[in-house]
């Protein structure tokens, strides 16, 4: 079964981050949703609050198979600014893991050099810091091990693209008819 971490820090966007998670549990995926400040309740960028399953230090990365990357603000420049969970990005980029964002947090991938190459998108807003990528004004593209999605609107085509990454298409056809989504 595969394993992801969506990781929370301050100012998150709560569509972003709970749509992944919310679509990924509906697919009896293995999903910890996981804070970054030390504190089990990280509250989003519109003050709605959520309780986390754990603590960043409390992560196995060595059972994790995808890192997921909520966008929001300041949500994605606390992410960045946090080196643990930072390494842990570089390390899944260079063993070949999957690591996925949304909005705002492909960026951080920009800023790391991860998109060099790839296809990639982001808000609009935050295109300019996608160096290296061939940015595409898609809902959701997947380049290689690499994920990323626009924002909000795009959330459930973000989660769709990473369940089929991990369960495959089938259970894209399927999600999108429990979700009635593009029927």
């Amino acid at each position: 079964m595969s394993k992801v971490c969506v990781f929370f820090a301050p100012g998150f966007e709560e569509i972003e981050a709970l749509t992944v998670v919310d679509i990924l549990r509906r697919a009896e995926i293995d999903v910890d949703m996981v804070s970054i400040t030390g504190e089990k309740k990280v509250t989003g960028s519109h003050k709605i609050t959520v309780e986390m399953d754990k603590l960043f230090e409390e992560v196995d990365f060595g059972q994790v198979d995808m890192i997921v990357l909520p966008g929001g603000m300041p949500g994605t420049k606390n992410l960045e600014a946090f080196e643990p969970l930072m390494k842990q990005v570089d390390a899944f980029y260079a063993d070949g893991k999957y690591v996925a964002a949304i909005c705002a947090a492909p960026s951080i991938f920009g800023h790391k050099g991860i998109l060099k190459g790839k296809e990639a998108c982001s808000n609009p807003a935050f295109e300019s810091h996608l160096e290296g990528a061939d940015v595409k004004n898609s809902p959701a593209v997947v380049s290689g091990k690499v994920i990323t999605s626009r924002g909000m609107g795009t959330a459930i085509p973000f989660g769709l693209a990473i369940l089929g990454q991990l369960k495959g298409e089938e259970a894209v056809s399927l999600m999108k008819e429990k979700l009635v989504f593009n029927l």
